[in-house]
């Protein structure tokens, strides 16, 4: 089932919306309200809004859960610009355009298993998984390997380990 949310004539650029937009895009619905909350950005304000609307009108005219829903699409498109205008030198004056943005937003539900995370799960995802979960218990005792160990030297009485960099581009390496 789509459900469609629209905001029109918000007064913040289509250029800066769409900086908030790309990270909620094709994201799971409590993902995106939690990226939308955490954000600085002016736009993530107007976007939380619209975003609880379309999950409202999806409850209450389409019954469906919230859980099940994902930001399908989401497009931010120029609206008409409020032309000023400001005085400048020789008595000339420079026109400024004060950019309106109009968004539409699109929540599908999504359809299959769900994992802890809110992600979609294929069965053959779901049977490499458990195989690969299986290996791991069979041999537990073989770790990662690392590229370099640290090496032991022996000055004296005490055996010191030698420090690997943290930091590789530095003024001073350790």
């Amino acid at each position: 089932m789509i459900i469609t949310a629209k905001l029109k004539y918000l007064r913040i650029a289509p250029r800066k919306v769409r900086l908030v937009a790309d990270l909620i895009r094709n994201k799971m619905v409590f993902q995106a309200k939690t990226i939308l909350n955490f954000q600085t950005k002016k736009a993530a304000k107007p976007l939380l809004k619209l975003l609880n609307s379309a999950i409202v009108n999806a409850k209450n005219n389409f019954q469906l859960e919230e859980a099940q829903l994902y930001i399908s699409k989401i497009t931010i498109d120029e609206g008409p610009k409020l032309k000023r205008w400001r005085a400048r030198a020789r008595g000339q004056a420079a026109e400024i355009q004060k950019k309106t943005s109009h968004i539409n937003l699109v929540l599908d539900e999504i359809k299959g298993k769900i994992a802890a995370g809110g992600q979609r799960i294929k069965k053959e995802e779901v049977g490499e998984k458990m195989r690969i979960k299986k290996e791991m218990i069979k041999s537990p005792a073989e770790g990662p390997k690392l590229k370099r160990k640290p090496k032991v030297i022996f000055k004296g009485e005490h055996p010191t380990i030698e420090k690997i960099p943290k930091r590789i581009f530095r003024r001073k390496a350790f």
